[in-house]
């Protein structure tokens, strides 16, 4: 992988890392009263306990915002990595980040602002892609490689 490739990645991490910031600050200051005009003392069930629903729905939005910017930096992070064992790895792991975070913050972000509920289905693929991102990460740096890729870097 190019450095120009390695540079994109980081691009698009600090990108989505001020959007991460802009949607922290949108739910914290712009999103309580929005959602508590429309679902007023409406309750969902949350692991046994019936909750507000607005309050559920702005902890879901609060949850998208933060695992945005944690994977905002894995991307900037894989942008500035030099010394990776693993290229193939590096981009498996990239477009993981990249993906799992439209999947899973994007699904959250839709379901809260439009209350379509079955956009929930989503988001546990944006969690699994998390987790491949994270492993072919972990794999792309690990000094156990001994320095070979289990696939082509062609």
């Amino acid at each position: 992988m190019n450095s120009s490739t390695r540079s994109w990645w980081s691009v698009v991490g600090a990108v989505l890392a001020g959007v991460a910031v802009v949607t922290g600050a949108f739910g914290a200051h712009g999103l309580p009263a929005w959602l508590q005009d429309i679902y007023g003392s409406q309750t969902k069930m949350v692991h046994g306990e019936e909750v507000l629903a607005w309050k559920k729905y702005l902890g879901d939005f609060q949850t998208a915002a933060e695992y945005q910017m944690y994977h905002a930096l894995g991307l900037v992070a894989l942008g500035l990595a030099t010394n990776l064992r693993c290229t193939k790895s590096r981009s498996i792991a990239a477009w993981s980040l990249l993906l799992g975070t439209l999947l899973f913050s994007g699904s959250l972000y839709v379901l809260v602002l439009t209350g379509q509920t079955w956009l929930g289905m989503i988001t546990p693929i944006g969690g699994l892609l998390f987790i491949v991102g994270w492993l072919a990460f972990a794999f792309a740096v690990c000094p156990c490689g001994g320095g070979t890729c289990p696939v082509s870097d062609e």
